[in-house]
């Protein structure tokens, strides 16, 4: 069974609080792409053993530590699924805060449902999700989401940016782990729930839609705050980090043309949404 591993966007993103287990509660909202995307496949392996081979874009962890194995593992310590052979394309550019790590996770997830037959609803593969990580529940879902908590408390969002257009771009050699991201951050209270935030006109976001990760990483990273200015001067009405970085996303009325698309240096998406 194969299946597209589709990234995602934060549109706002706020560190609330520190919370005692050490992870933080946040505030953002995640939209999905739907033309950028890790290929995922999961074929029984009968009497071998379960094996992740992969193509495209090198891993940047062991193949047992991948989120892919770690979701087949726990499928199979949870619900007895058979050992499998994953194949994973990567297209999604790692440590660029576009979630592909987790969204393969929850592909896996799925597929395995699917091909072992574990009759699980879709509540409890969010379940499992969250204990993989706290953006795969989200990729269970797939659609428009308020997310509290860890980032594993989903509540639906009604927004409707159909008909703009959606720039990716992230330099190649910045790749930012989530712990790097988090230990610069200042978890601040908002002012105004994100839900509230994001009903205001689409030409107010610019002033009033924030990742909180932006500022500290902005200091170490001055590439990135270039990038974001650099849709700005393209005609970007809105445009911010995603995650914790380092892939910076610019929402646009009419298709754009972007002169950095044409930097080696640089991975650039495009897409109507």
């Amino acid at each position: 069974m194969e299946l597209r591993a589709c990234p995602k966007i934060n549109l706002g993103l706020h560190i609330v609080r520190k919370r005692t287990d050490g992870f933080h509660d946040i505030e953002t909202a995640i939209i999905g792409l739907r033309e950028l995307y890790d290929t995922v496949s999961l074929t029984p392996a009968g009497s071998g053993s379960s094996v992740l081979e992969t193509s495209g874009a090198p891993l940047d962890c062991p193949p047992e530590s991948n989120l892919c194995m770690r979701a087949l593992r726990l499928l199979q310590r949870e619900f007895g699924a058979g050992e499998a052979v994953v194949k994973l394309h990567k297209a999604v550019p790692s440590g660029a805060g576009l979630g592909g790590g987790s969204s393969d996770a929850a592909a896996v997830l799925r597929a395995g449902n699917q091909v072992f037959t574990l009759g699980l609803s879709d509540a409890e593969l969010e379940t499992l999700a969250a204990r993989l990580g706290s953006d795969v529940p989200f990729f269970i879902k797939g659609t428009p989401q308020i997310c509290t908590g860890r980032g594993e408390i989903m509540t639906p969002l009604d927004l409707d940016l159909a008909g703009k257009w959606l720039a990716v771009v992230k330099p190649v050699s910045i790749e930012i782990s989530t712990a790097e991201a988090y230990a610069s951050v200042v978890p601040r209270e908002p002012r105004e729930p994100l839900r509230e935030l994001l009903k205001r006109p689409f030409e107010d976001w610019k002033t009033l839609i924030i990742n909180d990760f932006e500022r500290s990483v902005f200091e170490k990273y001055p590439q990135l705050q270039e990038l974001k200015q650099s849709l700005y001067r393209s005609g970007a009405v809105y445009a911010s980090m995603s995650g914790s970085g380092s892939a910076i996303f610019g929402i646009f009325d009419s298709r754009p043309t972007l002169e950095l698309a044409r930097n080696k240096l640089i991975f650039s998406h495009l897409e109507q949404l």
